[in-house]
């Protein structure tokens, strides 16, 4: 791929993920109150991040409803959307395990319904021997 379609490509990611953000679901909203500005055992999250891959010779990008480099984690929830995208959502979480990037996922009624277990599970992902960065 050139050059200037790379740029095109981070230029469409910049947007699709700005909307989002914009456009966040309840659950996301409750769940990001928690991960946001290192609250969750100073562990660094992203909202609406992308990531970016190359499969065949053909760039093209994720965008992971939350994402932790620190820890290699996303964190996805799932709302109605997600039960017409099965096949689609296997090949992602596929693609990006092969990148050692470990995914959880959650209904939207969980978090909605179940805030603190769902913290305690995103917890439980993180990886053992690892501990949160000082603030720089």
């Amino acid at each position: 791929m050139s050059l200037n379609k790379k740029r095109e490509l981070r230029e469409l990611a910049k947007v699709v993920c700005r909307d989002l953000r914009k456009n966040s679901t309840k659950a996301e909203q409750m769940l990001w109150k928690f991960l946001r500005n290192r609250n969750l055992d100073g562990r660094k999250f992203l909202r609406q991040h992308p990531l970016f891959y190359d499969l065949n010779g053909k760039e093209s990008f994720f965008i992971a409803d939350f994402y932790c480099h620190e820890e290699k984690l996303i964190i996805e929830l799932d709302g109605e959307y997600h039960k017409y995208r099965l096949a689609e959502d296997n090949l992602r979480s596929d693609i990006i395990k092969y990148f050692g990037i470990r995914i959880i996922r959650f209904k939207n009624e969980k978090v909605i319904d179940d805030l603190t277990n769902v913290i305690k599970e995103i917890k439980n992902n993180f990886m053992v021997n690892s501990s949160p960065r000082p603030f720089s």
